[in-house]
């Protein structure tokens, strides 16, 4: 055995993505203690320590990953996600440079890539997108009809929610997240336009429970094909294995049929 196949299998076995995600924790965590004064001021050399120890370990487990992978390493989405977060880390904490400091952070979105349940949801998301689109589109229509509506409407009575398309589009947002929307917004509305229930409900039935049930629709059922398309996989390298043993099995049974 070589030394790049002992490289791969000691990158791909289970021990070593287990240790990689308990250092993502602990990192994680670690990260999350550095915004505490007080804890600073006690363990702030032993938390800054550990820091550099997990950067140090993630370096390492990239370079085996990259004598392992060679050329197909950057084929992976996962490997380039998992290189632009430890090189973010790698930056200098120079002052032109804190902005991309304070993003060392992300390195705890490496779960992502690591554990595998996780990969399924953020393949699912990606592979809604176009459908996603669409739902967006349609939403940003239905927001800019009933914003310019609403500003037609009440922007001269209430200027400070409709006085303005930007304004309308703001408000009918709060409402659309029903974030105190009958008491602030449209109750006030009422009083001085005792119809405007009639635009208002309207727009909450259509936007947050009919559209936004959309971006859960989508997302499921894409979810759901992904696990799919990897269960229709996983069976077809099933069925290829079992072809080539029943080949190998008719190979070995010719001489013995040849002897009998």
């Amino acid at each position: 055995m070589t030394m790049r196949e002992r490289v791969t299998g000691w990158v791909e076995n289970r021990r070593f993505e287990h240790f990689i995600t308990a250092i993502i924790v602990l990192n994680a965590i670690g990260l999350g203690l550095e915004t505490m004064p007080s804890v600073m001021a006690d363990y702030g050399p032993t938390i800054i320590a550990l820091d550099r120890l997990a950067i140090g370990i993630f370096v390492v487990e990239l370079a085996l990953k990259l004598f392992a992978y060679r050329g197909s390493f950057f084929r992976s989405g996962w490997n380039v996600f998992d290189l632009v977060i430890v090189s973010v880390a790698l930056v200098p904490a120079s002052q032109q440079f804190s902005v991309l400091r304070a993003l060392r952070v992300l390195r705890a979105l490496r779960l992502v890539s690591v554990v595998p349940s996780m990969r399924k949801v953020i393949v699912g998301l990606f592979s809604a997108i176009p459908s996603i689109g669409t739902v967006i589109v349609m939403l940003l229509l239905l927001f800019y009809i009933s914003a310019v509506m609403a500003t037609k409407l009440f922007g001269e009575a209430f200027p400070q929610w409709f006085g303005t398309l930007g304004e309308s589009l703001y408000s009918l947002f709060q409402i659309m997240t029903l974030e105190s929307w009958s008491m602030g917004i449209v109750r006030p509305v009422m009083e001085v336009f005792p119809y405007a229930w009639a635009f208002f409900v309207p727009f909450i039935l259509l936007t947050s429970f009919i559209v936004l049930n959309l971006f859960i629709g989508v997302i499921v059922n894409a979810m759901a094909e992904a696990n799919d398309e990897e269960a229709h996989s996983e069976r077809e390298e099933i069925l290829i294995e079992l072809r080539g043993l029943r080949e190998e099995v008719r190979a070995l049974r010719k001489p013995a049929d040849k002897g009998g």
